[in-house]
C-alpha cells in the first residue's frame, strides 16, 4: 500500500474513533443528566384523565370569563411558557393552560397526532374540569387546531384569540422532517449539546433564571420524544386538511399578529384575510417576533380585556 493512501486511511480511522468516543460520551452524559433532571423538574397544576392517560393542566385566577390557553408546537412547558400572560390575565379571569400529550408534565401517547385527535383530547380535558363555555386562546399551531375545535364545539367556544397563530394556506407547511435522524440525535445527546449554546428563546428580562432553568430541563425531557416527533410528522397533513377551512362566521375573532415577518411578507395579510371570513374579526399588528406572549404579554392582556369588554363577553 502506498504511503499517502495509508496515511489517509489511518487519519480516517483515527477521526472515526474520535467521533465514536465523542458520541459515546454525549450519549452517557445525556442519559445521566436526564435521570438527574427528572428529580429536579418541579410539578405544577393538576392532572385529569384523558383516554386513560394523565394530561396536565393549570387552573388559576377568577373572573367573569374563562380563558383556555393552547400552546404552539413543541413548547416544552406550556405553563412556564405562558407564565407572563397567565399572571396578567389571572387578575380578572379564570385561566386554564392545557398541556397536550407530550407537552410539559403530561404523559406521552402513541395515538396519532392528527388535528382530530389533538382536539378531541383537549376537549376531554376541559370536560373533566367541567368547563363548558370559554374563550379559546392559542399560539402558533393552535390556530389550526382552533379552527376544528370551534367548528366541532360551537356551543362552548365563545371567541377565539390568536397569538401569532398559524393559518391555513401559509407557506412552507409541506416540509418533510427527518424525524428518524432527529430521534437519533436526541438519543446520542446531541440535542443537549446544542441546547447548551442557546438561551431557549426566553428573555431574561421577562423570565426568572429559575424559570429558564426549568424550561431547559423540560426541553431535554420532551423535545424529540416519540409524541413530539409524531406531531411533527403530521404537520404537513394537518395543514393540508385545514386548507379552505375557516372559523365559524358568527365567532368573534381577535388576532395578535407579528407586524413585520421577514420570512413571510404576506403574514399580516394572511391574518387579515382570515379575520375577514367572520362577522366580527379584529387584527392587531404587534411589533415583535413570533413568541409575542413572551415580550408583549401586558399589551396582549390589555388588548383582550378591552376587546372582550366591548363585546360583553361573559362565561355565564
Amino acid at each position: 500500500m502506498k504511503k499517502p493512501v495509508k496515511r489517509v486511511l489511518v487519519a480516517v480511522a483515527a477521526t472515526g474513533a474520535v467521533v465514536a468516543v465523542a458520541l459515546a460520551t454525549t450519549t452517557v452524559v445525556n442519559a445521566v443528566a436526564t435521570a438527574r433532571e427528572s428529580d429536579r423538574i418541579e410539578s405544577y397544576g393538576q392532572t385529569v384523565t384523558v383516554d386513560g392517560r394523565q394530561m396536565n393542566v393549570l387552573v388559576t385566577g377568577a373572573g367573569p370569563v374563562d380563558v383556555v390557553l393552547l400552546p404552539g408546537f413543541g413548547t416544552p412547558s406550556p405553563v412556564l411558557d405562558f407564565e407572563p400572560l397567565v399572571t396578567d390575565l389571572a387578575h380578572d379571569h379564570r385561566v386554564v393552560v392545557v398541556e397536550p400529550f407530550g407537552y410539559g408534565l403530561s404523559d406521552g401517547t402513541d395515538v396519532e397526532r392528527t388535528t382530530e385527535n389533538v382536539v378531541t383530547e383537549v376537549h376531554e380535558a376541559l370536560q373533566a374540569l367541567d368547563l363548558d363555555r370559554y374563550v379559546l386562546m392559542g399560539h402558533s399551531i393552535a390556530g389550526i387546531y382552533g379552527i376544528e375545535y370551534a367548528a366541532r364545539y360551537p356551543d362552548e367556544v365563545m371567541a377565539f384569540v390568536g397569538v401569532d397563530t398559524s393559518v391555513p394556506g401559509q407557506p412552507h407547511t409541506d416540509t418533510a422532517f427527518p424525524t428518524g435522524l432527529m430521534a437519533a440525535a436526541k438519543n446520542l445527546g446531541l440535542v443537549r449539546v446544542l441546547t447548551a449554546f442557546g438561551s431557549g428563546g426566553l428573555d431574561g428580562s421577562v423570565y426568572s433564571d429559575h424559570a429558564r432553568e426549568q424550561m431547559t430541563m423540560f426541553t431535554h425531557r420532551n423535545s424529540l420524544r416519540p409524541t413530539y416527533l409524531d406531531e411533527m410528522s403530521h404537520i404537513s397533513t394537518n395543514f393540508e386538511r385545514a386548507l379552505g377551512t375557516t372559523f365559524p362566521a358568527d365567532l368573534p375573532l381577535l388576532l395578535f399578529v407579528e407586524a413585520d415577518n421577514a420570512n413571510n411578507p404576506d403574514w399580516l395579510a394572511l391574518h387579515e384575510e382570515q379575520a375577514a371570513t367572520v362577522e366580527d374579526g379584529t387584527v392587531v399588528p404587534v411589533p415583535g417576533e413570533h413568541y409575542l406572549h413572551h415580550t408583549h404579554a401586558p399589551q396582549i392582556a390589555a388588548g383582550f380585556r378591552e376587546w372582550a369588554a366591548a363585546r360583553e363577553l361573559t362565561t355565564g
